[in-house]
C-alpha cells in the first residue's frame, strides 16, 4: 500500500524542516510498497511556491486502507481524501492537485481536486445539486450532452456530479469531462475528470472508485498510522 499525503494548499504555508527524501523538481522517487509521500509547500529563493516531498515508513500495525492496484491521497491532513490508481502521475500546484494516467503530454485522461474550508455552520440546505448544474451548464467547451445529476452521502459529506460531453477542439475528439462537487465537515471540494470518449470503458471505474472512496473532514493525527483524530 501506498499513499500521498499533503499538508495544505495556501501558498502562504512557511517551508518547514523536513527529514527524508526531498524532490523539489517533482521527480518521481522510488515508491516503496509500506510509503508515505508527505508533500508541503514553502517558496524557493525567486519566491514562488514549490512542494518538497518526504518519504516515510508506514506504521506496521496502521490504520490505512484501499483496493489492490490504488492509492490513497490525502490534502489538509484529511480535508479531502480519495484513492487513485498506484501508478498515475502526480502533479501538485499552487491552488489544485492533477492526477494523469501518464506523464503530460502523453496522458489521456485528467483528475482534478481543490478544496475550500467553509465557516463552522450547518450547510445542509445549501444548493448542491443546483450548484453543480450550473457548474455544467457554464462549460465554455463544445457540449453536445449534458447527463443528469448523481446524489451520494458519504458519513457526514453530501457529493453531487453530473457528466457532459464534448468535441474538443484540438483534436476534433468527443470526450467526457465529470464535475463534483462534495460539502462536509464544513469541507467544499470540487474534483473534475476529463478522459476521451472511446476509453470510457477503461477510466469509468476509476471515478467509480474516487467517489466510492471519497471522505471530507476527517483529519488524520499521524500519517504513518492513518488514524483519524478524535471529534
Amino acid at each position: 500500500m501506498a499513499g500521498i499525503w499533503l499538508r495544505g494548499l495556501s501558498i502562504e504555508s512557511r517551508l518547514k524542516k523536513i527529514d527524508g527524501i526531498h524532490d523539489r523538481e517533482n521527480h518521481v522517487l522510488p515508491f516503496g510498497l509500506m510509503r508515505s509521500w508527505i508533500f508541503s509547500m514553502g517558496k524557493n529563493k525567486k519566491g514562488k511556491p514549490e512542494w518538497i516531498k518526504e518519504t516515510l515508513e508506514i506504521d506496521k500495525n496502521h490504520g490505512w486502507q484501499s483496493k489492490p492496484g490504488y492509492k490513497i491521497f490525502v490534502a489538509g491532513r484529511g480535508a479531502v481524501r480519495f484513492d487513485i490508481p498506484q501508478n498515475w502521475h502526480f502533479e501538485p500546484d499552487e491552488k489544485s492537485f492533477r492526477f494523469h494516467d501518464a506523464p503530460p503530454p502523453n496522458d489521456d485522461c485528467r483528475l482534478e481536486v481543490s478544496y475550500n474550508h467553509l465557516p463552522k455552520q450547518d450547510w445542509s440546505l445549501f444548493p448542491l445539486e443546483h450548484t453543480v448544474k450550473k457548474v455544467a451548464t457554464a462549460d465554455r467547451r463544445d457540449v453536445i450532452e449534458v447527463g443528469e445529476i448523481v446524489k451520494a452521502k458519504r458519513q457526514t459529506a453530501r457529493i453531487a456530479w453530473i457528466q457532459i460531453k464534448f468535441i474538443d477542439a484540438n483534436e476534433d475528439r468527443e470526450a467526457y469531462s465529470r464535475i463534483c462537487v462534495g460539502l462536509g465537515s464544513n469541507i467544499q471540494c470540487l474534483i473534475t475528470f476529463d478522459y476521451w470518449a472511446d476509453q470510457a470503458e477503461k477510466l469509468t471505474p476509476v471515478w467509480d472508485e474516487v467517489m466510492n472512496s471519497l471522505v471530507l473532514g476527517l483529519y488524520i493525527r499521524d500519517p504513518r498510522t492513518g488514524f483519524a483524530l478524535p471529534d
